[in-house]
């Protein structure tokens, strides 16, 4: 190959290496170009000005109603019921005599037992007599008078027996439905009806051990039940000393007044249980909070940037969570668009 033709090909591949390096400087000097614009442009989103508010933190739990009293009816002999003396689902008062047993033989064993007792006094009285003159020993006195104590002790015997053949409401109330009738033969076991005293009733519910220390005797709670739409209000009076293993929660009774009886016993009520009530709560969209390994995360504007603060939370309600620690009032908080967000991000807030 001449040298007139090399000399050539070194001029062609010295114009072919100036442009390709030419394209390359081009196309760099672009795409540095490029990446400084879009890291100049600021993400849009929106935001929000927190304010303090009062807000009232509160637990929504699931409750049952219970009577004040109640107690099934049952006679503590055996026997035919001679009398009914009360009416299925009417009121009856403390002390009144709801059903009578046939007593029959217990009275003719008092009458017995009385007579005994009589003719046993007056052996008692003529030894007391000769004892005093000397007329018969200690010995026989002692047998006269334990006779005449034996005697007087059969009598008390017989009428506690006779008080047994009488039923009568421990308390006053409504009678339930009877389950005998007139002449049956009832013993110990058989229910006659039910009594239940419904003037006030029990709210029982059971509240999670993580606030166990919240409730106390005294509190006030409310509760609504299906097919009304009063809201009534019950004072806790009594709370299960220790937490059950297996649900981990306490159970708490409270009393509610029930004059006009729209609270039956057996159904569920929910529970609004106060927690807390904080004057000046700063609360946050949820959808501002962010899930971290360590915690929750939310972004406040500051400088045209977003900064990212760790924040700790308190209680919640539908749409917004109370903050306790991490912002300030009067602080700008990002509310959308957070998830793409970086700490320092260049940001354009539309306030809402």
């Amino acid at each position: 190959m001449s040298k007139k033709v090399s000399a050539v090909l070194i001029v062609l591949f010295l114009v072919v290496a100036g442009l390709v390096g030419y394209r390359v400087m081009v196309n760099k000097e672009k795409s540095t170009v490029a990446n400084a614009s879009v890291g100049r442009s600021a993400a849009k989103v929106y935001g929000m000005v927190v304010r303090g508010k009062p807000f009232s933190d509160f637990l929504t739990l699931t409750g049952e109603i219970e009577p004040n009293e109640v107690v099934n009816l049952r006679s503590e002999i055996s026997g035919i019921a001679e009398e009914l003396n009360f009416s299925e689902g009417g009121q009856v008062r403390e002390g009144q005599i709801l059903l009578r047993i046939n007593d029959g033989e217990l009275r003719a064993q008092l009458a017995q037992a009385k007579t005994q007792n009589m003719l046993f006094a007056e052996n008692e009285r003529r030894a007391k007599l000769l004892l005093e003159k000397e007329a018969i020993s200690q010995e026989e006195y002692d047998i006269a008078s334990a006779e005449y104590r034996t005697a007087a002790s059969q009598i008390q015997l017989i009428e506690a027996q006779l008080r047994r053949t009488l039923i009568r409401a421990p308390f006053s109330g409504t009678i339930g439905l009877r389950n005998i009738s007139k002449g049956s033969y009832i013993t110990p076991t058989t229910d006659i009806a039910q009594l239940v005293n419904i003037s006030k009733v029990k709210l029982q519910f059971s509240i999670p051990e993580k606030y166990a220390t919240k409730v106390k005797i005294g509190s006030k709670v409310r509760f609504t039940v299906q097919e009304i739409s009063k809201e009534f209000s019950a004072q806790v009076y009594a709370i299960e000393p220790i937490v059950e293993a297996t649900t981990r929660t306490l159970r708490v009774r409270a009393f509610a007044a029930n004059g006009e009886s729209q609270l039956i016993p057996g159904t569920f009520a929910n529970v609004t249980f106060p927690l807390e009530t904080v004057e000046d709560g700063l609360l946050v969209p949820t959808e501002a909070l962010i899930p971290i390994q360590n915690g929750k995360k939310l972004f406040v504007l500051k400088g045209g940037k977003a900064v990212e603060l760790l924040v700790e939370t308190g209680g919640r309600t539908d749409a917004e969570v109370l903050i306790t620690k991490g912002i300030s009032d009067g602080d700008t908080v990002l509310t959308s668009g957070v998830m793409s967000l970086r700490d320092g991000s260049m940001v354009q807030v539309t306030l809402r």
